[in-house]
């Protein structure tokens, strides 16, 4: 969905968060962003087959949408991790809820 910048203000007040102040970036603006990183994740990665490793779930709406940009072969794979446990502050020990299928010895690994 693109979003008409022009109405902005009057989305920013009835569509979001009633915290929301304002908006920083325009979904255009920010599809452009992640088209110009893809391009230079292809040129980077040219003779390479990076795995790009998302950690859920935060990373899944930008992986999907960069991944979709990216016009080549490409692993991924996904991790949880938690430090949170069911409390609201992080405890400060991590605990892998979901590790990777397959190993990133030898690889060339994006962190999303």
């Amino acid at each position: 969905m693109s979003l008409d910048t022009r109405t902005m203000p009057d989305l920013a007040s009835e569509a979001f968060h009633p915290d929301l102040q304002e908006v920083l970036y325009t979904a255009p603006r920010i599809q452009a962003r992640v088209r110009e990183m893809a391009a230079e994740i292809l040129r980077d990665y040219r003779d390479r087959r990076p795995l790009m490793v998302g950690v859920l779930n935060g990373c899944f709406p930008f992986m999907a949408d960069i991944v979709r940009a990216m016009d080549t072969h490409l692993e991924v794979d996904f991790m949880s991790v938690s430090s949170y446990g069911g409390g609201a502050q992080s405890s400060g020990v991590v605990r892998i809820l979901k590790d990777l299928n397959q190993s990133i010895q030898n690889r060339h690994v994006l962190l999303v």
